[in-house]
């Protein structure tokens, strides 16, 4: 198995302010949510993703967050297995994002 790809936040910031508009899914909680997301983001805690596959594209860049990135690596690596063609994990997660100037 491959391992999932990374992007950091600094990229994925550069990224949006140039205009472009990737899939993120935050996969945390809806508590954690409540202290903010990264605009554009769609929730989809990580507890439902098996659930909720059909909700995810296979093909194409899809970016995972969390946290702190652990979580949202478990989940790129789970739809690697599954044959998900391009999840991508941020990496440091929320915890990261928070701290960009």
């Amino acid at each position: 198995m491959n391992p999932h790809e990374t992007i950091t936040v600094e990229e994925l910031k550069a990224r949006l302010d140039a205009g472009e508009k990737p899939l993120i899914i935050d996969v945390r909680e809806p508590e954690e949510v409540a202290y903010g997301m990264i605009p554009g983001a769609v929730h989809l805690p990580m507890g439902q993703i098996p659930q909720r596959l059909d909700d995810i594209p296979r093909e194409g860049e899809v970016i995972f967050v969390c946290r702190s990135g652990h979580r949202s690596g478990q989940v790129c690596d789970y739809l690697n297995m599954l044959g998900y063609e391009k999840p991508v994990n941020m990496i440091g997660g929320m915890l990261a994002w928070s701290q960009l100037p």
